[in-house]
């Protein structure tokens, strides 16, 4: 384009480009230049290249990694009762002593300072398994290893901070926390008012430079145990002339005790055994070198606090996520063989044989995502989108998991005790989907609003020309997203070839995602431009356009699961998974657009939708397919649960021992079942089988799986 034209069309665009487009803040402008962008950028410019997409590599574990699963993660599941550890309200002395002695708060950290040294997939299986068992363990390995101190000290802090914190971090010695919600900033975190104002103070008989901090923070996990505090305050230098005293965020250690900062009491997150509690602080002293980074990186902590979150939200949540959705389909689709009403297993009515069917579909697709993601961590990729799309679609998908799950148990399901199989999970649910940024608001001001920005291929080039008042950049921007604009209107209608090479049997799958792709791609820009700035205020539009990207990039992620496990027998399981999220995803933009405040607007985009019509929920006889697969292929749901992990003792225990041995008996169990219905005695229906130890054995595991638990009654009423 000539120079010329490029300038008239940016000087003619400059005055209503910049009414459209509200300036940026700092700490917009910190979360928008936090990590990179990845595939989910190729799906955002409607052009996904599957050639791309597969060169990622998941990296095998290290043999340390893999012994320190098959060992420590192993035995320490096996110390867990989920049960005694939720009524205690703690975990057991003994446990804790374990994840210290074996460095499970270390995983994070490189060995060179006395860590594990862990690559993101190591990490993320470690949290998963563990979660499979009991979330409170999970949650406490978790955040040591995730956005706190280590990591901040990892990216930023001085050598002598590193020496001094993280050798005590890995070996346990150490227990960190890190305050930054407070009661009146929550999601909106960079507006936190806990203020610390720059003085110096006498400390042995030398002046030091410091802050005077003030400060109320709340849900803080760890908080009462916590030996370091890592605190994000609100810098200030009164001396300053006005306008130039705000110095920023910043992020400092706290050592447990010090002078002012009251910790130690705690809340009960929905009566969680895991440790969480306020901190408070009034006056508190904290010198230059308890900043992380020092004096240098102070004003500097919300940068540092997004850089980590780029990554870290695409591990620990996630993980947990993955393992509510393992641990519910292991629990519905092994009770649906066990539980049997009307002379049948219940998993064989269609009404049960659906729900396992579709929690199986979403599960093997959330968990590619998941690990295609951590892939990209291992390769040096920081992906803000795609790991707040992780945090949002893997946490609700647990919670539509284990709701499924409590509905195929019934009664089962609400009756608290040792052999409940998923009453605690269910408990726990709402806290993954409002921690790391309530989902309600990442689906609609992260994922959208930063990958509007991040993702697209000229908006940030348009702001950047805007920002500096340079017209010819602005209109060359301009020029090429007008190109880009109607490109995708014509993909979107007649089609387009598919970019790169998909696996051959999912090729149909991956030309869907490409013009689902670019019709998403076409909408996202009619609404830009039809919306302007106003589109970051209406939620319920840039949520669905979130929603939107989410599951063309959970579908894209089932594509890379399939040809890096190159295992026919997941094919009917990554076709369901995709064609879920696809339909998903077809579904939102047709609310999307019936929604636009526009009539012209609302009929080009139905209009653009028109190449998609054969996209459709999957059909029943395929539900139902998938299911019989799962009731009579018990290796498909270990595939699919890799990370299920065997406890203590427990209402999971006696489902996998009732499994186990009803694969032994193979089809006799139905003729057992039979006898018992009729004598109503397991040791009278044991002696009917060819083997009535075998029987009774299983009969036992079965009745205790179908069994609920009891309390003595204690109130005496009149």
């Amino acid at each position: 384009m000539m120079g010329w034209l490029a300038s008239a069309i940016g000087r003619a665009a400059i005055g209503p480009f910049g009414k459209a487009l509200p300036p940026l803040g700092d700490t917009e402008r910190a979360a928008l230049e936090a990590g990179t962008v990845g595939f989910e950028g190729q799906l955002f410019a409607g052009r996904p290249d599957f050639s791309a997409l597969l060169k990622v590599k998941p990296l095998p574990f290290t043999p340390q990694e893999q012994r320190f699963i098959d060992r420590e993660v192993r035995e320490l599941c096996s110390m867990l009762d989920d049960h005694a550890i939720d009524q205690a309200g703690d975990m057991p002395p003994e446990v804790w002593r374990y994840l210290r002695e074996k460095r499970f708060f270390g995983m994070i950290i490189p060995t060179e300072y006395g860590g594990l040294g862990f690559g993101h997939q190591a990490h993320a299986t470690v949290v998963a398994r563990i979660a499979t068992v009991n979330v409170a363990a999970a949650v406490t390995v978790m955040v040591p290893n995730s956005l706190g101190p280590g990591e901040l000290l990892l990216r930023y802090g001085t050598l002598d901070q590193k020496q001094h914190y993280l050798p005590r971090l890995a070996d346990g010695r150490d227990l960190p926390c890190f305050g930054l919600t407070a009661p009146y900033a929550g999601s909106d975190a960079a507006s936190i008012p806990d203020r610390g104002t720059l003085v110096e103070r006498e400390v042995n008989g030398q002046r030091v430079r410091g802050f005077l901090v003030n400060f109320d923070k709340r849900y803080i996990t760890l908080a009462p145990v916590a030996t370091v505090v890592g605190l994000a305050f609100h810098a200030f230098d009164d001396t300053k002339p006005e306008g130039q005293r705000d110095l920023g965020i910043t992020c400092a250690l706290l050592p447990v005790p010090t002078e002012g900062m009251e910790i130690g009491r705690r809340h009960l997150p929905m009566g969680s055994a895991f440790m969480n509690g306020p901190i408070h602080g009034r006056e508190v002293f904290v010198p230059m070198d308890q900043v992380i980074g020092g004096e240098k990186q102070v004003g500097q902590g919300w940068r540092m606090l997004m850089e980590c979150l780029a990554a870290g939200r695409a591990i620990s949540l996630p993980a947990l996520g993955s393992a509510t959705q393992q641990g519910s389909l292991f629990v519905a689709n092994g009770y649906g063989q066990i539980r049997e009403q009307f002379g049948l297993p219940i998993a064989k009515f269609h009404a049960v044989a659906g729900v396992i069917a579709e929690m199986s579909a979403e599960l093997y697709a959330t968990d590619a995502a998941r690990h295609y993601t951590a892939a990209a961590l291992d390769e040096g990729q920081q992906p803000s989108v795609a790991s707040a799309i992780l945090k949002v679609q893997l946490t609700e998908a647990g919670r539509r998991a284990v709701n499924h799950g409590m509905d195929i148990l019934g009664g089962k399901g609400i009756i608290a005790g040792p052999s409940n199989l998923l009453g605690i999970g269910y408990r726990h649910a709402p806290i993954a989907i409002t921690v790391e940024g309530a989902n309600l608001l990442t689906r609609a001001l992260i994922i959208f609003g930063q990958g509007a920005v991040r993702c697209h291929p000229h908006v940030l080039d348009e702001m950047k020309a805007l920002e500096a008042k340079d017209t010819q950049a602005l209109g060359q921007a301009l020029w090429s997203h007008v190109r880009h604009v109607v490109r995708n209107l014509r993909r979107s209608v007649f089609g387009t070839a598919l970019i790169g090479q998909p696996p051959a049997d999912l090729r149909a799958e991956a030309a869907l995602i490409t013009r689902l792709s670019a019709q998403y791609s076409f909408t996202a820009d009619l609404s830009m431009g039809l919306l302007g700035g106003q589109l970051k205020r209406m939620e319920l539009l840039s949520a669905r356009l979130g929603d939107v990207l989410a599951h063309l990039y959970i579908a894209s992620a089932s594509v890379w699961r399939y040809q890096i496990d190159g295992d026919p027998d997941m094919l009917p399981f990554a076709q369901a998974g995709i064609r879920q999220q696809l339909d998903r995803a077809h579904s939102i933009l047709r609310d999307l657009h019936a929604n636009l405040p526009s009539g012209p607007a609302r009929w080009l985009a139905g209009f653009s939708l028109k190449g998609t019509g054969q996209l459709a929920p999957l059909r029943d006889h395929q539900l139902l397919a998938l299911a019989e697969l799962l009731r009579t292929r018990r290796d498909l749901i270990d595939k699919l649960c890799p990370d299920l992990s065997l406890p203590k003792q427990g209402g999971q225990f006696d489902l996998v021992e009732a499994l186990a041995l009803g694969e032994q008996l193979g089809d006799a169990t139905a003729a057992l079942n039979k006898e018992l219905r009729r004598t109503n005695s397991l040791e009278t229906a044991s002696q009917s089988a060819k083997d009535p130890a075998l029987a009774l054995r299983y009969l036992r595991a079965a009745d205790r799986v179908i069994q609920v638990d009891d309390v003595a009654h204690e109130t005496e009423h009149a």
